[in-house]
């Protein structure tokens, strides 16, 4: 049932009532000095998962499971360097993958991509150190299976939008305060802040590769974008603000649209939370935008519905969705410091018209095993839908349904900076004349 415009902007007052309402509870006090047990940073749980190191906080309260090797006592580990002036990092995967049921052809195909990571503090040319300068470039080669059996790509890090080029640039300035707020103005690759959540922590080159785990399709937020991003820390809470123009930037300055589709905005909270006193998060966040019609940009040439009056899809005006999600370890491993496993979750949901997504979400495990605590595997089911007003204008081409599949990956990190994935995808696409497909593939990532 079609809902009149004006009715569905009282809903969407509604919902941002409700979710504002739902998060007022968890407007926490600074917690700066709490007790022992109940403080831990948020690099804890954004990074755990990586190679970083938690805080003699974080591993005094690691229970010790009884079957385990008696762990050393904890030492309080040396204060860290000063950040660099200038901090360079490339990271390079080489991906091959090949559909091995379902309708696509069993053709093997090699594809990469390549990025770099410049950052370059105030103090490299005698300014304020709260000031960087962040400078990323990425290049892409060649073609993964992405689109050969699902509508959502297979590989994130091959995701572009159609027709666009294998090189990008992105560049913003960030400031810091010494309370840990930020607030960064430019062009910036959502992809880099998708590999900081905890658990999940998968950016393409690291954890799981499919777009609906590694990069949680919105269908409102671009996979790059130009705008300003503030975050504030105060206790156990994480505040970020997002204002952005809504059109993919992808292979753009920045300039070129000039928020002539609208604007968009992301407002979220996150609660730092603990179950047995071990770390995770939940992030509660309204995610929306001015815009007038469908991101022409982002959703793909198969699915663009008949023009007006003869469709009826991309005729309402303003965005608005809602997410939920939840991050928790359930083991981290004395003997490891900041190794561990947990579960993963997420769910969003839109108003629908002109979002071509109307809800989508996902759930699983992920983190470190035990007796390799350097590897990474993983395991998630995900799922999402496209709007029925899309879905009804296009289906005299092409039958579409909702689209679900499974993804399990295991990283073996077989030296420094050197990491080799094994990784398996089942989906049952979207198009629903496609049988459900397997895709197997191998990824080798270098980090120097």
């Amino acid at each position: 049932m079609k809902l009149s415009k004006s009715l569905r902007t009282r809903m969407q007052y509604a919902v941002s009532a409700a979710a504002l309402i739902a998060a007022a509870p968890a407007f926490a006090d600074t917690l700066t000095n709490a007790p022992v047990d109940e403080e831990f940073t948020a690099e804890t749980f954004e990074l755990a998962t990586s190679d970083a190191v938690i805080g003699p906080v974080e591993a005094a309260n690691v229970p010790q499971d009884a079957t385990a090797p008696a762990a050393p006592p904890a030492k309080t580990p040396p204060a860290p360097p000063p950040p660099k002036p200038v901090d360079l990092r490339v990271v390079a995967s080489h991906f091959v993958d090949v559909p091995v049921v379902g309708d696509a052809r069993s053709l093997a195909r090699y594809s990469g991509r390549i990025d770099g990571y410049l950052e370059v503090r105030g103090s490299y040319y005698g300014g304020s150190d709260n000031l960087t300068i962040k400078i990323r470039p990425e290049y892409t080669w060649d073609k993964s299976s992405n689109g050969e059996i699902g509508l959502i790509p297979g590989n994130t890090a091959l995701f572009r939008p159609e027709g666009a080029g294998d090189f990008d640039l992105s560049a913003s300035i960030e400031y810091k305060w010494k309370d840990g707020t930020t607030l960064e103005a430019g062009k910036i690759n959502v992809l880099d802040i998708s590999g900081q959540l905890p658990i999940v922590a998968s950016d393409g080159h690291f954890g799981f590769q499919n777009l609906g785990l590694a990069l949680p399709p919105t269908a409102v937020v671009p996979n790059t974008l130009t705008g300003v991003a503030l975050q504030v820390p105060k206790g156990k809470m994480i505040y970020r603000l997002w204002v952005f123009d809504p059109d993919s930037q992808y292979q753009r300055t920045g300039f070129e649209t000039g928020f002539e589709s609208g604007v968009g905005f992301l407002a979220s909270a996150a609660v730092r939370t603990t179950v047995n006193k071990l770390p995770g998060v939940v992030n509660l966040a309204l995610v929306g935008s001015t815009r007038d019609s469908f991101a022409v940009d982002i959703l793909p040439r198969a699915l663009t519905p008949p023009p007006q009056p003869i469709g009826t899809f991309g005729n309402e005006s303003g965005e608005l969705a809602i997410q939920l999600s939840a991050y928790q370890f359930l083991k981290m491993y004395p003997e490891a410091r900041g190794k561990g496993w947990g579960i993963l979750a997420r769910f969003q949901a839109s108003t629908g018209d002109p979002t071509f997504l109307d809800y989508s979400g996902y759930f699983g495990i992920s983190g470190n095993p035990r007796k390799r605590p350097q590897d990474r595997f993983g395991l998630a089911y995900f799922r999402y839908s496209l709007t029925d007003e899309l879905v009804d204008d296009i289906a005299f081409r092409l039958g579409i349904e909702d689209e679900q599949g499974v993804e399990a990956f295991y990283t073996y990190q077989f030296a420094k900076g050197f990491g080799l994935t094994a990784n398996v995808q089942v989906v049952d696409s979207a198009i629903a004349f496609r049988d459900t497909g397997v895709t197997v593939g191998g990824r080798l990532t270098t980090e120097f």
